[in-house]
């Protein structure tokens, strides 16, 4: 049987969609329904079953993906680690959001590029979840963060983290609003205060209203910069309220530089993936960073 088939037709079962499994390839759409319908006679039997959006695999489908796909995988490590021997070190390609990567994954990864015969080198880009996972699985990135989580069986996704949302302003405006007094209903004050966001759409706030307050914000974004950093330094600034992951505005919260609007009960939360495409975490340096991560991530939490 010809391998190139048999890669053909894992990558698809792990795509979901002829369309997808092209573009990962580098073919043509229709010369990748060619390759799965000369499989398909060869077999004598169907494989994926087509439906409106993708394609679902049969049950002879899901059988021979599970005995060929650990087989193909060991052959592109093989492969891989032929073209690397030249090299004293692989490279990592990581994606992530901005300030998560920037502040937490990247001086955890760092200690592992050492020329101790296991490191590596580390390249790194930004970008929300869906260009993390849409770059990952056309294998521009080794190793994604992701906020989401990703479907099909061409990733492959473990849970990583959580991170815990405060509603933080200057004292100032904290002072204003009288923050802390037990008896006063906060969300009616807070409309008065201006809003310091990623984006025009109020991501951050307004999943915070929605988690704490069962409702939405009034007030729109007064400053909008896309990166929480930046927020931060507004929010310190007096420019409004904003919402930040607890791990970037600790210590801005220790030093007073800002205060806290609001404590609930049950603070709204955030989860963090390391997503890899199927079948790579047999690559040693892939491997060695999604587990290395998740170590320093019990530190995190």
């Amino acid at each position: 049987m010809d391998l190139a088939l048999l890669r053909t037709f894992v990558t698809v079962h792990r795509a979901g969609s002829f369309t997808r499994a092209a573009a990962l390839l580098g073919l043509s759409q229709p010369a990748v329904t060619s390759q799965i319908r000369t499989l398909e006679r060869q077999l004598g039997r169907p494989l994926f079953l087509r439906q409106a959006r993708g394609v679902t695999p049969t049950s002879i489908g899901d059988e021979l993906a599970h005995k060929a796909a650990p087989h193909l995988d060991a052959l592109v490590e093989i492969t891989e680690t032929g073209l690397d021997d030249d090299s004293s070190l692989r490279t990592l390609h990581l994606a992530g959001p901005p300030e998560f990567t920037a502040e937490r994954a990247l001086p955890a990864l760092t200690e592992l590029t050492g020329e101790d015969g296991q490191g590596f080198a580390l390249r790194a880009s930004f970008g929300n979840a869906e260009e993390t996972l849409e770059g990952l699985s056309a294998g521009h990135h080794d190793l994604a963060i992701s906020t989401a989580r990703p479907r099909g069986a061409l990733l492959t996704a473990t849970a990583l983290c959580d991170e815990e949302h405060v509603l933080v302003a200057a004292p100032r405006w904290a002072e204003q609003l009288g923050a802390g007094q037990p008896d006063r209903k906060p969300e009616p004050a807070l409309e008065q205060v201006p809003v310091v966001e990623v984006h025009e759409s109020l991501p951050f706030v307004s999943r915070y209203w929605a988690s704490v307050f069962d409702s939405r914000p009034a007030a729109p974004g007064t400053v909008v910069v896309p990166d929480l950093r930046a927020v931060l330094a507004c929010a310190v600034a007096g420019a409004g309220l904003a919402v930040l992951p607890r791990y970037l505005c600790a210590t801005a919260l220790q030093r007073g530089d800002v205060v806290a609007l609001h404590e609930p009960a049950v603070p709204p939360l955030r989860t963090y993936f390391l997503v890899v495409r199927t079948g790579t975490m047999a690559m040693p340096h892939i491997a060695r960073a999604h587990e290395w991560l998740q170590r320093a991530a019990a530190d995190w939490c």
